[in-house]
C-alpha cells in the first residue's frame, strides 16, 4: 500500500511544482468548463495525497497552508515521512470517509484504489488540462516525467 501510493504521490506532486512554476500565477486562474481552477485542482490533489495515504498509515489527516505552494511543499515532506511500516495492514484496515455528500466505509484496498487514487488523478489532470487550454506550453513529459519528445511536439 505504501509502494502504491506515497512514491506515486511525491513524484506526481512534484510535476504539479514543475508545472506551476512553468505556468506562472496568472494561468493558475484557468479552468476547464465551469470546473475549479487550475490552482485548486493542483491543490485539492495536495490535499487527496494526504487525505489518502495518513488514514492508510493510521494517522490523522492534517490541516495544509491554502497558498499552493507552500501547501505542495508541506504535502511532499509529510508524504516523505512516512515509511512502509507505517502501512503495515492497511489493505484490511477500515476506512471511514465523505466523498463529497456520501459517507463511505471502505477497506484501504478498496480506499486507494477505488477511491483516493482515482480522485487525485482527477484533479491532477483537470488542473493539467486548464492550463492547456489556457495556452499553457505544456505537454505529456510535463505531466509524467518520463516520456520525452523533441521541442513543440505536444499531445
Amino acid at each position: 500500500m505504501y509502494q502504491a501510493s506515497v512514491p506515486v504521490f511525491r513524484h506526481y506532486l512534484a510535476r504539479v511544482a514543475d508545472m506551476v512554476e512553468r505556468a506562472g500565477a496568472e494561468a493558475l486562474t484557468a479552468q476547464v468548463a465551469d470546473a475549479f481552477p487550475a490552482g485548486r485542482q493542483f491543490a485539492t490533489a495536495a490535499g487527496f495525497s494526504l487525505r489518502i495515504a495518513c488514514p492508510l498509515a493510521g494517522r490523522e489527516v492534517p490541516d495544509l497552508p491554502q497558498a499552493l505552494g507552500p501547501r505542495l511543499a508541506v504535502a511532499r515532506a509529510m508524504l516523505g515521512a512516512m515509511s512502509p511500516a507505517d502501512f503495515d495492514g492497511a489493505e484490511g484496515r477500515t476506512i471511514r470517509h465523505r466523498a463529497g455528500f456520501a459517507e463511505l466505509e471502505q477497506t484501504g484496498a478498496d480506499f486507494l484504489y477505488l477511491y483516493g487514487l482515482p480522485n487525485f488523478f482527477f484533479h491532477l489532470t483537470m488542473g493539467y488540462a486548464a492550463l492547456r487550454a489556457a495556452g499553457v506550453p505544456l505537454g505529456k513529459a510535463d505531466f509524467d516525467g518520463f516520456h520525452s519528445y523533441p521541442d513543440g511536439f505536444r499531445f
